[in-house]
Formats: structure tokens, sequence, C-alpha cells
């Protein structure tokens, strides 16, 4: 087994969104790049974590297995910074001669890099792939353009509400079984201990937001046929931003510490001890373990309007793809099996706590660690994506959505206002990616 140097950065796991997507998918699966060579050297890219060594403990079993399985096979496996990796996906597919033949890639990728050509289409392989059977849909969503499977999902991941269960029963509260009983408790909650946040929220946490645009019935976008068009200014929708929004003041989140917290900050805050609630993934759990609040605190799914229900998740995660350019398609997508199958996607669970995409291997895990359990019911009732087009790298990246929010927040536009700002950028992102 041959390795390159690991490139070392303070990244963490991407959150992934998925899939029902745009034109431009081939409509039968790929040769890959000319020839398929059977023997050689694989390259592949993954991402470097927070704490990597026990990811690279379960890819090194992974790669092992796929070696003695493939005589004349060597993998070669570098690990990149999240925060580079646009720039050095481009320049692979802009140059096959020194591209790698798979890559680790978040979700909310998947449709930009199929429009730009670099990802094949594996449809036939997975389909005709056993274990690919027990794959979650909401993950299989994640990996699927236009009705084209391009790669396997890792893992998946989704956000539930973290709350401090000595704060709530020394005041005799119950966690919050709806999203106005949510509101309205993190306001009581900081009114009796002023020194915590109720419920610490982020003006530039798009993810966390999401659930509250959903649980009212909106949506960010809906497909026309051809494109999307924004529909973050509906009424449904702009009664979710409301909601969120109504949790940024000094009776909860003042919006001069909270409008430019991002998720990491305010799960920074949460574990610090400094906030009674949060929403957090299942990513967060090795966090809060680690901070000032372990052993005080529980997770419940966050909740939906309906007393009882559960607000729609957005589904994150990652998911492993060949190149097109690939030289050695056959190996690369057998390797792709290898380091997202069920026996190293229950290692990964061990090692990261990066949650399974197979039902069954959940099942287990959840089994075994009963944290699992609420962001197994966030998933399974009913997670959402991001549009699947192109576009939304660039509606991210330009921070559409949290600009909306701040501009809400500090008083300088109404929802109105703010919502039909954001839906005229995103249509003009969605038009420009056709």
């Amino acid at each position: 087994m041959k390795f390159s140097a690991r490139i070392a950065a303070p990244a963490a796991a991407l959150v992934l969104a998925g899939v029902t997507a745009t034109g431009c998918a081939p409509q039968t699966s790929d040769t890959g790049a000319k020839g398929d060579e059977k023997s050689g050297t694989l390259r592949v890219w993954l991402f470097q974590e927070v704490g990597n060594k026990p990811k690279e403990k379960v890819v090194d079993a992974a790669v092992a297995g796929f070696e003695k399985s493939h005589a004349g096979a060597e993998v070669e496996i570098e690990y990149i910074p999240v925060d580079t990796r646009a720039q050095r996906i481009k320049a692979a597919f802009n140059d096959p001669k020194s591209a790698p033949d798979l890559i680790e890639y978040g979700n909310t990728d998947t449709a930009g890099y199929v429009k730009d050509g670099g990802l094949a289409d594996v449809s036939s392989e997975f389909a005709a792939w056993d274990e690919a059977e027990d794959t979650d849909p909401t993950a299989k969503q994640s990996v699927t353009v236009d009705g084209r499977i391009y790669g396997a999902p890792l893992f998946v991941g989704v956000r539930a509400l973290y709350y401090r269960t000595d704060v709530l029963a020394g005041l005799g509260i119950e966690p919050p079984k709806s999203q106005d009983e949510l509101i309205a408790t993190a306001k009581k909650i900081h009114k009796a201990e002023p020194g915590l946040y109720g419920l610490v929220v982020g003006g530039a946490y798009t993810y966390g937001a999401m659930p509250f645009i959903w649980a009212q019935g909106g949506e960010l976008a809906e497909e026309t046929g051809v494109t999307y068009k924004s529909s973050i200014n509906s009424e449904k929708a702009r009664k979710g931003i409301e909601a969120y929004t109504s949790l940024f003041g000094d009776d909860n989140c003042p919006a001069a510490k909270c409008a430019a917290m991002g998720g990491n900050a305010t799960v920074t805050a949460f574990a610090a001890g400094k906030a009674a609630m949060a929403i957090g993934g299942d990513f967060s759990h090795a966090a809060v373990e680690a901070g000032a609040v372990k052993g005080k605190y529980a997770v419940v799914p966050l909740p939906g309007v309906k007393e009882g229900s559960i607000a729609p998740a957005f589904a994150g995660g990652n998911n492993i793809g060949v190149l097109r350019s690939s030289s050695h398609r056959t190996l690369a997508v057998d390797l792709m099996k290898a380091l997202t199958g069920k026996k190293t996607q229950a290692e990964m669970f061990d090692a990261m706590g990066f949650l399974p995409t197979y039902s069954d291997v959940r099942d287990t895990v959840a089994q075994k660690e009963p944290f699992v359990g609420p962001f197994v019911n966030s998933l399974e009732s009913g997670a959402k994506f991001v549009p699947a087009s192109p576009a939304w790298g660039r509606i991210d990246a330009s921070l559409v959505l949290p600009t909306m929010f701040q501009e809400i927040v500090s008083g300088r536009k109404d929802v109105a206002a703010a919502s039909d700002d954001a839906a005229k950028k995103m249509d003009a992102a969605f038009a420009e990616a056709g």
C-alpha cells in the first residue's frame, strides 16, 4: 500500500445536500476515460478532518482489503484541506493527467461537479451492487442528478436539538414539543438565567435556519422543469424566516453577538456552557462531550409546527465519486465500494461518529450508541436538501441567505424586503447556471 504525505488543515467534515436535479446528465453509464486499466496506482483525495488519525486507520484497512483482492493494484491516498477543495477539484477536472481516480465530496457540490463533467455516471454499477439496496433513500438522493448516480454515499449527518438537562430541570421546564414552544422556552430560560442564551442561534447558520422554513411548509426553491425558481419569499417561507429571526434579540440571543455566528460558533457556545439549547449535528457530539456540559445535556429532534412533530432537517454528509477521467474505471468503482461499504461505514462510525447511510447498519449503531437515536428519528421523519442545481454553490458561497437573516435581525430590512432581495439573487444564480 502506498500513501502520499497527508496534508493537515483545520477543517471538519462537510455537510451535504441531496438531489433531484437539473439537466445535462448523460443518459447511460459512463465508460470513463479511454481504456480501463486493470492494474497500476489509483489516486484518491479524501478530506482532512480535525483529528484525522482515526479516519486514516479505517481507510487504511479498507485499502488493504482492496489491494489484497486486486492483484497489481496500489492505492495512493492524499488528505486534502476542505477549504481549498473547490480550487483543487476544479483544476483536476481541467487537467485529467494530474487528476485523482476518486474524490470525497460534499453533496452540495454534486450537481455542480456533474455539470462540470467531472464525475463518472456509475448508475449501472450502483444498481448491481447488493449493499446499495439498503442505502437510505435520502442518502441515495445525495448522489443522484437527473435520475443518474454519480458516486456512493459515505456518511450522512443531520441536526437536532441539544439541551441542558440541569437548566431545564432547575426551571421545571420540559423539552419543547413544538416550534412555538421552542421559541417561548428559549426566551423563558434567558429571562430566568440572563447569563445564558436560551437557544443559541446564528445569522450565518444557514443549515440551522432551514428547518424553520421547511417546518412552515416553505421551500428554498421550486423546480420549473428546466431550472429552479426561488421561493424563499413565499408566504410559507416567510413564516419560517420570521420564526427563526424572532430568536435574535435581547430576550434570547442578542443580534450584536449572534448575527455573525455560524453553526460551529453556536455549538461551541453550547459546549462551553453559555447556552441552554443549541441546534447541532450528530457530528457535533464529540465536541459537546469534550466541553463543560458533559453529563448535563440530552438531545431530542428539533420540533416542528404541530406539537409532537419533527421539523424537516437538512441532511448533511459526504460521498465518494469516481472521476470520468480515470483510466482505471473498473478498479476505481471497486475501490469506491470498498471505501463506502457497510463494513467501512460501521468502522467509520466507531472511529469518527459519522452516521452510516445504510438503514440496517444505522439501526445497529443506534442500538450500540443511544445518542444516535434522535438524529436517526430526524432523518427518518423526512430530511430535506438544497436545490440540486449547480447554482447552489454560488448561492451558498455568496452568503445570500445569511445576508437575508442578518438584514432582518439588524433591522435594516423587514422580512418581505429581505426575502425579495434574496429571491432575486437566487434567481439570477439559477438563470446563469441554466
